[in-house]
């Protein structure tokens, strides 16, 4: 199993869960962080660590966030490895619980 960056990582971007995965299996978009499900070792220590609680077990996706799981696994790919914490989106706090946030994404 994996864990999954979920919608509410939108806009935010806290990078509190990268410095403590083992194995740098977060990835950088413009405004998003993704977890490489191939690299993820289901570890659990980003779940505590997501100030946006954005990050859940792959069978524990909230309901209509799915397609996060699909998303997760095709952006990684596509961006950088992030290995280190560096300083949230600048209006992270106005986005943090703001619902529905995907047509916001940049990719």
């Amino acid at each position: 199993m994996t864990h999954v960056v979920t919608d509410n990582c939108i806009n935010c971007k806290y990078t509190d869960c990268v410095e403590v995965c083992p194995v740098d299996c977060f990835h950088e978009g413009p405004n998003f962080l993704v977890i490489d499900p191939n690299e993820c070792i289901d570890c659990t220590l980003c779940v505590a660590e997501c100030p946006a609680e954005a990050i859940f077990a792959e069978d524990d996706v909230p309901e209509g966030q799915e397609r996060y799981i699909q998303l997760n696994a095709e952006l990684a790919p596509q961006w950088p490895v992030i290995d280190a914490r560096i300083p949230a989106l600048e209006d992270a706090k106005r986005w943090d619980g703001v619902p529905d946030k995907l047509p916001l994404l940049k990719r």
